[in-house]
């Protein structure tokens, strides 16, 4: 099948269906094996990505509002622009004619003669951004997020930051491989992944790689195999600063899909016991699967909601909070989140104040908790944590590398998601 139009068909899932882009697009793509899946993933997470973007140039060479276009059109000029202006190896007389073919197969060919028009004109102009007096306006239209989003980012770090910040969320990020230290080393591993085709190179974080070709690594023996799982290099830090130990007890309370229980199991050399929670029973099976496939024998996975005690639990050495979250710090990885509404927010941190101070009546004297988030409004992270630190006089903050002692990483500063760290101590 025609990878424009595969591309379309998933676009149309996420926008108008609202379905989840990974999953629409793997969806799509696993039913569709001889599709190009790069070339797919290009376009879809490219469109998504810089939606804000496409709109402004195309309403530069529309005579009506983009609202009032037919929904199947306005999706097929967005690719053609995206095409034209963010895919170099596309020449612009492909996606100028491409285009014109698809919105034939999508059954609009009434509009044939305006996609062509249209994208002629975008192909003839250089796009230029807003230069205005709002700030807000200007960085939303640039790089491709709504206002308040964007005024929320400039509150919290000020414009340089917030600019680059979402600079640096535009593109494909890195593939970043946890190793599975209980079956191999990070040597041992780059080979056999050069044996397979895939170039992956050591980190400044040990056992952390990155991949240099981003192929479906997937379908690698060496991940059949167990000898990885993908991890950014913000939750391996996260759980290097917990820093379990052999033959301790360590909760992770929202533990799901299972990465940081995983690299925290292999931190304590497959021994203790990892209790890794969430609230449905299908997740906590994600974890059992992922850690029969790493060949993880120390986690205990369980359906527990972490707001309420369980006293049928023992007593932790260490806590592990990764709490949900706005995921404010991640939308170069799941750029459909930049649209939210984020009225949500007020319910959330609740929530995460919920879960932190239920965490602290299983952690024992002297054990360790730490609090995270892929989010950066510091509403739902040191604002939480002063908060828990105010009413919970018998925990004591270990000062971490960043502002007022909490650690918060950035893609332009760290090479990482945007990602937030607390870690207390119980006397």
């Amino acid at each position: 099948m025609d990878d424009r139009y595969l591309a379309y068909k998933i676009l149309s899932k996420i926008e108008y269906d609202k379905a989840y882009s990974n999953i629409a697009v793997d969806t799509v793509l696993n039913s569709n094996e001889a599709a190009s899946a790069p070339f797919v993933c290009a376009i879809v997470y490219g469109v998504i990505e810089r939606k804000i973007t496409l709109d402004y140039i195309l309403s530069q060479y529309l005579t009506q509002p983009l609202r009032k276009l037919n929904p199947q059109v306005l999706t097929v000029l967005r690719m053609g622009v995206y095409q034209i202006k963010y895919m170099e190896k596309v020449p612009d007389s492909a996606a100028v004619n491409e285009s014109v073919k698809l919105i034939k197969k999508v059954k609009c060919s009434f509009a044939s003669g305006l996609v062509n028009s249209v994208l002629r004109k975008v192909c003839a102009n250089d796009v230029s951004f807003p230069q205005t007096n709002n700030v807000c306006a200007d960085l939303s239209v640039r790089y491709s997020c709504p206002e308040s989003l964007v005024k929320s980012y400039i509150d919290d770090y000020g414009v340089y930051d917030a600019e680059e910040f979402l600079k640096a969320s535009l593109g494909a990020p890195p593939v970043i491989l946890r190793v599975n230290t209980l079956k191999t080393d990070s040597d041992s591993l780059i080979k056999m992944l050069a044996d397979e085709g895939v170039v992956a190179e050591k980190t400044e974080l040990e056992n952390a790689l990155v991949l240099k070709n981003t192929g479906s690594v997937s379908k690698t023996k060496c991940y059949s195999n167990g000898l990885f799982h993908v991890q950014d290099t913000a939750s391996q830090i996260c759980i290097k600063e917990l820093n379990p130990q052999p033959g301790e007890t360590v909760f992770d309370m929202c533990a799901s899909p299972g990465g940081k229980s995983f690299t925290a199991s292999q931190y304590m050399k497959n021994s203790g016991t990892v209790y890794s929670f969430d609230l449905y029973e299908h997740r906590v099976k994600l974890i059992s699967d992922g850690a029969k496939r790493l060949g993880i024998t120390n986690i205990k996975g369980a359906v527990q909601d972490s707001v309420e005690f369980n006293s049928s639990l023992p007593l932790a050495d260490r806590i592990l909070c990764d709490v949900p979250c706005s995921g404010t710090g991640v939308i170069r990885r799941k750029p459909e989140i930049r649209y939210k509404d984020f009225a949500f927010i007020d319910k959330l941190c609740d929530l995460q104040y919920n879960i932190i101070s239920c965490a602290a009546k299983y952690l024992k004297h002297g054990g360790t908790l730490v609090y995270s988030t892929c989010s950066l409004n510091k509403r739902e992270n040191s604002e939480i944590c002063n908060r828990f630190l105010c009413e919970n006089s018998s925990f004591k903050k270990v000062e971490l590398s960043g502002e007022n002692g909490y650690l918060t990483l950035m893609p332009h500063k760290n090479g990482t998601d945007g990602f937030f760290i607390a870690k207390f101590i119980k006397d």
